[in-house]
């Protein structure tokens, strides 16, 4: 035995310094859960853990803006749904005092019914979500002062505005048979107020209609813009609007810009000289729908969801004005259109048919809007679930894998402090040499 045989100590000792890191390290990752618990245990690993973990972050921040966002737009849409259901029972009551079996009391008395149920429409463009109102326009997109344009395609395409009343044909070339002495019968409701009047149809046409229209009470068309081709006129965002199929049709624009100028009724109508209203003609005349619609001035208040975690990536969704005067139903003031006389009841019911519309296409926008949120939460939902995964995969520790090297590393140090012993043992002799 040499003196020497410390050296044999000290190298045990370092084998259970090794087995004691690993252990400890072992250890470490099995508490955390995690392989890569600090940035020396594997930098580049650690790096692009902590961007997926901001990614993610990122992304489940983005899904609950999406579901804010989506909860607003239900609330709007109930809304919505209660001015629908209200423009239907008008519409009912309407029609029931269009008919002279409803006597001037009742008329009356329907009048009431317009009064309170255009008030409750103001009340429901007036709901909130967070303190942000929804249906009063303060959420819609950017827009120019644009026309309203009213679009009849169920005339035939060689339509001109030159073309008389008496030449006019449907969409299939057949004639309206609209004679020289039938009346031809025009109505319109604006800002609440009906106007009507009736002339003979005579050698008149198309462009006369238009300004028999102006000579009621005011000028509501501009004769310079009656289109009878493809081409509708400019929306709200400065494009050119084009009918559906690019075929030719009458249009009828607005002679002023904005609501204040739009025409919420427009009804024709052709009689006979025994006063019996044509059917035929008075369809095809009568299908004046809104191609373009009117918007005063407004900058962009559409409002924007963080739906994605980069900058800028998000979505913007507009809700239009709803109230009582937006659609036609009163005037800017709040007075409500009449339905006191027959004539009034009947031009209200193709107001209450243009609101209807109105209130239906807002109501499929949020729709759409709505959908496209729901695609876009289930989006972020599986790019966080995937992500998540791949992070787990470069910072999250094997645990079988990692018990199993903890067992191994906690054996050889055992095992080494065994030897420890045995090694100090068997020097034991030879100090108890020094004592004898």
């Amino acid at each position: 035995m040499m003196i020497s045989s410390w050296a044999m100590s000290t190298n045990i000792l370092n084998i259970m310094d090794k087995h004691q890191l690993q252990l400890s390290k072992r250890m470490q990752r099995l508490s955390t859960g995690q392989r890569v618990a600090s940035v020396a245990d594997d930098p580049s690993g650690w790096a692009i853990g902590q961007r997926m973990d901001m990614r993610i972050r990122g992304l489940d921040a983005s899904c609950r803006n999406a579901q804010f966002s989506l909860s607003m737009l239900k609330v709007a849409e109930g809304g919505i749904s209660s001015t629908i259901d209200i423009l239907r029972t008008l519409k009912e009551k309407a029609i029931e005092a269009a008919s002279d079996t409803c006597s001037d009391s009742d008329r009356r008395a329907i009048q009431k019914l317009f009064d309170q149920y255009s008030d409750q429409i103001n009340d429901n463009a007036s709901i909130t979500y967070n303190g942000k109102y929804l249906l009063d326009g303060s959420l819609n997109s950017e827009a120019q002062p644009t026309a309203q344009v009213l679009t009849n395609q169920s005339l035939d395409e060689s339509t001109t505005a030159g073309t008389k009343l008496t030449d006019l044909k449907r969409r299939d070339g057949s004639s309206l048979n609209i004679q020289s002495s039938d009346a031809v019968n025009l109505s319109y409701v604006k800002n609440g107020k009906t106007y009507s009047a009736s002339y003979q149809a005579g050698t008149t046409t198309l462009a006369d209609m238009l300004t028999e229209f102006n000579n009621i009470d005011q000028s509501i068309f501009d004769p310079s813009k009656l289109q009878t081709d493809s081409t509708l006129g400019v929306d709200a965002q400065g494009e050119t609007v084009h009918t559906p199929d690019d075929k030719n049709a009458v249009s009828f624009t607005a002679a002023s810009t904005g609501l204040s100028g739009a025409i919420s009724g427009l009804t024709i109508s052709i009689t006979d000289t025994k006063g019996q209203i044509k059917k035929t003609a008075t369809t095809a005349l009568n299908d004046f729908n809104e191609s373009i619609a009117a918007r005063d001035k407004q900058d962009n208040t559409s409002f924007y969801t963080a739906s994605n975690p980069d900058a800028s990536r998000g979505t913007r969704s507009s809700i239009g004005d709803m109230s009582s005067y937006a659609l036609g139903m009163s005037d800017i003031y709040g007075k409500t259109i009449d339905v006191t006389t027959q004539k009034g009841a009947n031009a209200a019911i193709s107001a209450i048919d243009r609101a209807l519309e109105q209130a239906l296409d807002q109501q499929t926008t949020i729709g759409a809007q709505s959908m496209r949120l729901e695609y876009t939460i289930k989006n972020l939902t599986t790019e966080s679930e995937n992500l998540t995964s791949a992070m787990s995969t470069i910072l999250d520790a094997n645990m079988a894998k990692e018990m199993t090297e903890f067992t191994k590393e906690n054996i050889l140090l055992q095992a080494a402090q065994a030897m420890l012993a045995q090694n100090n043992h068997n020097a034991a002799w030879f100090l108890s040499l020094l004592q004898s």
